[in-house]
């Protein structure tokens, strides 16, 4: 195997690690929360632009209120979950540039001026970043249940404003018992990956 990554480190982040569907009731800490941003944040975005905002759900109000816009079988999970966290899209995130691209400040003007440039460009790279987030869930030896299952125009209404898109909503626990469905199968490389 030509990895550097430990195997036991390559399986907790990817070949065992699964959508959790249950969760036990352990609470996910803001320590953990915290180291998990803590590694992520340092995963790549374009023009560094980090448009990812997370939306933390703790209170029992506000989960019931997140409960309402999700999709049936979504419901009882994140009700059940010890948290959820709505990841969603900042189309304004060209506002932070000059500070994250302090070499090239111009790029908040030149690239970003026009809002339709940023919600392209926001929404592929906040989704990159939810990405780098479930993996860092991982990371804290957690299990994550990243769903699109809900009612995205009521998730933005109830808890986001015009300028934030919701990508995602992710359950975050420690998987309970039978927490997972059966793997599905997978692509092998042949079927995608083209050398020319």
């Amino acid at each position: 195997m030509s990895l550097v990554l430990d195997p036991a480190a390559q399986d907790l982040l990817f070949r065992e690690a699964r959508t959790a569907n249950a969760f036990t009731d352990e609470p996910v800490t803001e320590e953990q929360v915290q180291a998990i941003y803590d590694l992520v944040k340092y995963g790549p975005t374009a023009f560094n632009q980090s448009p990812l905002r997370i939306t933390l759900v703790r209170s029992a109000e506000a989960r019931e209120r997140l409960v309402q816009h999700m999709a049936e079988g979504n419901q009882p999970k994140t009700a059940s979950a010890p948290l959820v966290a709505i990841l969603s899209a900042d189309n304004e995130f060209h506002e932070e540039l000059p500070a994250l691209l302090p070499h090239f400040p111009q790029a908040k003007d030149l690239f970003f001026a026009e809002r339709p440039a940023r919600e392209g460009a926001a929404a592929l790279n906040a989704a990159l970043q939810a990405a780098y987030f479930i993996i860092g869930v991982r990371a804290a030896g957690l299990a994550a249940g990243p769903m699109t299952g809900f009612d995205f125009a009521g998730v933005q209404k109830e808890f986001l404003d015009g300028d934030h898109t919701p990508l995602m909503v992710v359950n975050i626990g420690r998987p309970a018992e039978n927490a997972w469905f059966p793997r599905s199968p997978r692509l092998e490389a042949d079927q995608v990956i083209t050398t020319v």
